[in-house]
């Protein structure tokens, strides 16, 4: 199940109320651009607004609203608002225990759970070893 979620604005302009929103692949995004980028812009592409309108300059001035969450995202709305970079750390650290348990089917035998946790702990330490003193 891959993280999707819907990123909607409501706003007015003009005397009329605009709902733009747009559906994000989020590990798309996440493994494009190392992160979630601002929203606005891709919302309002997305919808056929001008990024050098005052409708756009409207529609900055709203929150980014967010709903339809699936997969590990949906631990991280609140109030229909996004946790950004609580998600990012999550999705980088699924990344990385997938990464590592795929390395460990490759080279080890099949070990019981408990040796496995320890396994996968062990592993992820000599990532993060490697990735500091790379670091340094």
């Amino acid at each position: 199940m891959g993280n999707r979620i819907t990123a909607s604005i409501l706003f007015s302009f003009r005397g009329q109320t605009h709902t733009p929103s747009v559906e994000l692949d989020l590990d798309r995004l996440m493994r494009e651009q190392g992160g979630i980028p601002d929203l606005y812009p891709l919302i309002a592409t997305a919808n056929g607004f001008d990024l050098y309108s005052y409708e756009y300059e409207m529609m900055l001035a709203e929150p980014i609203r967010f709903s339809e969450p699936r997969g590990l995202v949906g631990e991280f709305i609140h109030d229909q608002g996004l946790d950004t970079a609580g998600f990012e750390a999550a999705w980088k650290e699924q990344q990385l225990q997938q990464e590592l348990r795929h390395i460990a089917q490759q080279h080890l035998p099949a070990v019981d759970e408990q040796e496995q946790a320890r396994l996968m702990e062990a592993l992820r330490q000599a990532y993060l070893l490697g990735k500091r003193s790379r670091n340094d």
